[in-house]
This record gives structure tokens, sequence and C-alpha cells, in this order.
């Protein structure tokens, strides 16, 4: 029953992920993150699959074995966190929705950039 209920979750998450390939505002990487967490509980298959993938498997294995996020991809990911607030501001929303949207917009970058490279080669 747990099995089936992580696959389940995992091909959700999966699913979710390469949506993000398709759309910029859907994040892939956390999305596949959580589907490989799900997938190692549920189908070693699927979690083999995930990370020899040639695109998706470097940054999950490096999340996997070190905890930890390339350099180009915290650019990336704190470059778009960035985009979003200066979209946010050029569209004139309210504080009331600024305010918390750049509480969390710099909670995220603290937790990306606070996180090691991995390792170097």
């Amino acid at each position: 029953m747990m099995r089936t209920l992580w696959l389940a979750v995992g091909l959700f998450f999966l699913g979710i992920g390469l949506l993000g390939v398709a759309l910029p505002v859907v994040p892939t990487t956390p999305f596949l993150l959580l589907a490989a967490g799900s997938f190692a509980k549920s189908s070693p298959r699927l979690h083999g699959w995930l990370l020899t993938h040639p695109l998706f498997g470097p940054p999950i294995r490096n999340w996997e074995d070190n905890g930890a996020i390339s350099r180009p991809a915290k650019r990336l990911a704190v470059g778009t966190m960035a985009a979003v607030l200066v979209v946010s501001l050029w569209l004139g929303l309210g504080w009331k929705v600024l305010l918390p949207q750049g509480v969390l917009i710099a909670a995220g970058c603290a937790f990306v950039l606070t996180r090691p490279d991995g390792p170097s080669g």
C-alpha cells in the first residue's frame, strides 16, 4: 500500500517537473528531487532512470550524494527569483503581495546560496 502511494506521489512530481521543462514559471529540479525521493521508496527502476538520465541525473545525484547545488544552477535559481520580483514590481503589485513574495524569495535565495557547490570535478 505505502509503496503504491510513494509511486503515485513520485509520478505526480515527475509530471510537474516535466511540465517545468516547457513552462518557465514552474521549477523543474525541486519536483524531480521530490520524484527521485519518492521513487527511492517505491521503484528502484524509476529511481535509477532518473539518476542516469543525461539531463536530470547530474543535479539529482549532486543533491543526493552531497546535498549540493551547482554554481550554474544557483545562478539560474537566484536570477529567476530576482526576475519574478522585478516583474511583480513592474506590474505594480501591492505591498500585500510584494512583502510576502519578497520574504519568500529572500528565504529561497538564502537556502540556495548556502548549499555547497558540490564536487569540483
